[in-house]
């Protein structure tokens, strides 16, 4: 005996229409359906991460914990303390790790969901790629989360230097921990900046040809980024997330010139045989 579950209208994705085109109405109700099934994603690897709490605990802390560490090793006078203030400050230390170990935990459900929301605007052909670059994204995202993970002790070490000797430094562990997930998130969404212009290529709002003359001033505007989102005046840090981010404009942009020219060698040929087709017949 099969039990079948009806879900509510709201919570159901909107049929495609058989011409592949989509009212604005029809784009909002994707949107809210793909917002639910990821949020829903997220909320449930939260749950999850709430049983490991003490554990993640343990792990979230060890960058501020060898950051302190690496600064007395050069500054053995040097008096550092992390401290709690509010009486609810250690419910929301642990919420704040689960929930963004939920999130990073739930990146395959929702870069999916973010996927499945721009696949009908692609051809049938087109899908195949997006499918192999949603496999490019998760593990550019799970990088760029380690990357800025083995970064945070050094960067806080800096910060730390600048406290004067005969002063004690006492860090809310609640600002600190935002500082240190803040950094965490902008690393990973930092890295799909290749699939995100690769996507916008495949879309066609996107050319190689464009890629390649605005690459200087992507250059700055990386760098821009990496200073603002990196506020350690860590260069090492700055630079781990610059460098990566322009490495991968130049091979996205190599790649969607590959893919510019596959598209215009096509096109070519496609002519070639329709024109074959209208030319009239000997004699």
């Amino acid at each position: 005996m099969s039990v079948k579950v009806a879900f509510p209208t709201w919570l159901r994705p909107p049929p495609a229409p058989p011409d592949g085109s989509m009212p604005l109405v029809g784009h909002l109700k994707e949107l809210r359906y793909r917002l639910i099934v990821a949020l829903g994603a997220i909320l449930v690897t939260t749950a999850v991460a709430l049983v490991f709490e003490a554990q993640l605990l343990r792990v979230v802390l060890w960058p501020i914990q060898r950051a302190v560490e690496i600064f007395q090793q050069g500054r053995p006078d040097g008096r550092i303390e992390l401290v709690t203030q509010g009486i609810t400050a250690g419910f929301s230390l642990y919420f704040r790790v689960c929930f963004v170990a939920g999130f990073i935990a739930a990146c395959p459900i929702w870069l999916y969901q973010l996927w499945r929301f721009i696949v009908p605007a692609l051809e049938r052909r087109e899908k195949r790629a997006a499918r192999q670059f949603l496999g490019v994204a998760i593990p550019l995202f799970l990088l760029g989360v380690a990357m800025s993970y083995l970064l945070c002790p050094r960067g806080f070490a800096v910060l730390m230097s600048f406290n004067p000797p005969t002063v004690t430094n006492l860090n809310d562990i609640g600002g600190f921990l935002s500082f240190e997930l803040r950094l965490l998130l902008v690393f990973g969404l930092a890295f799909q900046l290749p699939v995100l212009l690769v996507s916008l290529n495949r879309l066609g709002l996107l050319s190689g040809a464009s890629l390649g003359k605005f690459r200087s001033p992507a250059v700055v505007l990386c760098g821009l980024f990496a200073a603002i989102a990196t506020p350690t005046t860590d260069a090492l840090t700055m630079l781990a997330l610059m460098l990566p981010m322009v490495a991968m404009y130049i091979i996205a942009e190599v790649i969607c010139r590959l893919h510019d020219r596959r598209a215009a060698l096509r096109e070519a040929g496609e002519e070639a045989i329709s024109r074959r087709r209208l030319a009239p017949g000997p004699g």
